[in-house]
């Protein structure tokens, strides 16, 4: 057997395509399976409820397409979502169906989206064969305003996107529903600051703008930091935030953007009992982290990091980094938590001290502390 051979196959890219009761999903998944480029796309659609009816709209549906019916994705299909995922890998391991190169996952519009990431970042054979490549987010340019103030699903489904994609936008045509529109562009921008908006009724939703928003450039192979971690774009909304007043009881002005950066390397260690405290203690309200880290040990070879609340993907070492910024990144989106709390705990295991605050020693070397937490 040839080295080549011997080697495992590159994990398959997995997109998450999300968003609220009637946003217009399956008619996004309908345009973008017409696509040529789409071919090899392998379509695992959830239905609530006993009978399916949203596959039957799917003009796509063959053999590598798989329907969940038994429930709803962020609840009890989680198996159900394992055992779609080894069925299409032993299809195409028999020869029983051609390789695809891509999956797309539609949930239903009352998922939560957290529980299927989990599945993905820590199953451990799902992530040896498959990767989170990005989570779009379907948002309905009439109803959204009136959604994310009545429905927190809609809320988290928007702030963990990778991508967010407006439809109904033609519909928009008269001037209060102008004004609604510039509301809603101006909330999902706080929301999820580092996702661009596309336009599907302008062609803007094509697949070559939704797919391709992991780590690495889809083009180039190369890591692209700026642009997965968007921490630039998640600064900037942050100083708007606090710029101006907000409803603290309105469901989207309870999460928060936020990043949290250092010239400094950090120690293994120090991240390690870091992100612990962090997901031990917020790990339900963190909805989602990324991040890159200078390591004290390897400064050479960041350490990127990606979670969601209390699962972190296994972290993984670049082999060199991909540009000249070589600081310490860490993207947060917290529901009820003040980015204050999180930056002096960071600041304690950086070594930073804070008059009448406790530091990283006071868990460090305390006794009763976790074991995986001690020094």
């Amino acid at each position: 057997m040839s080295e080549e051979t011997r080697l495992p196959p590159e994990p398959i890219p997995v997109t998450l395509l999300t968003g609220f009761l009637g946003a217009g999903k399956t008619t996004l998944l309908n345009r973008l399976l017409q696509d040529p480029g789409l071919a090899d796309t392998a379509v695992l659609i959830n239905e609530f409820g006993e009978i399916g009816l949203d596959h039957l709209l799917v003009q796509h549906f063959d053999e590598a397409t798989v329907l969940l019916a038994s429930g709803c994705l962020c609840c009890t299909v989680r198996g159900d979502l394992v055992e779609g995922l080894e069925q299409l890998l032993r299809r195409m391991d028999n020869g029983a169906i051609p390789p695809f190169r891509r999956v797309v996952i539609e949930t239903t519009g009352l998922a939560d989206p957290a529980p299927i990431l989990h599945v993905l970042m820590m199953h451990p054979y799902m992530v040896l064969r498959f990767r989170l490549d990005g989570v779009v987010t379907v948002v309905d340019a009439v109803n959204g305003l009136g959604t994310l103030d009545e429905h927190p699903e809609s809320v988290r489904q928007a702030a963990i996107s990778d991508r967010l994609v407006l439809t109904k936008t033609d519909l928009v045509d008269t001037p209060e529903r102008e004004a609604n529109l510039a509301a809603l562009l101006a909330r999902l921008g706080r929301l999820a600051p580092g996702a661009p908006v596309l336009d599907a009724a302008k062609g803007e939703a094509a697949p070559a703008a939704l797919f391709g928003a992991g780590l690495y450039d889809p083009a180039t192979k190369i890591p692209d930091v700026s642009r997965w971690l968007a921490d630039e774009a998640v600064a900037e909304a942050e100083a708007q935030h606090r710029a101006h007043a907000h409803d603290a009881n309105r469901h989207d002005d309870r999460i928060r953007a936020f990043t949290v950066a250092t010239e400094a390397p950090v120690s293994a260690a120090a991240i390690d009992m870091f992100l612990e405290l962090v997901r031990g203690t917020h790990g339900s309200k963190l909805l989602r982290l990324k991040g890159i880290v200078k390591l004290a040990e390897d400064p050479e070879h960041p350490l990127v990091l990606h979670g969601v609340q209390h699962v972190l993907h296994p972290p993984s070492q670049l082999p060199a980094w991909p540009d000249e910024d070589r600081r310490t990144r860490l993207v947060m989106i917290v529901r009820d938590v003040e980015p204050a709390v999180i930056r002096r705990l960071f600041d304690a295991f950086m070594g930073l001290p804070v008059p009448d605050q406790p530091d990283g020693l006071v868990v460090a070397d305390n006794p009763l502390a976790p074991a995986t937490m001690r020094r």
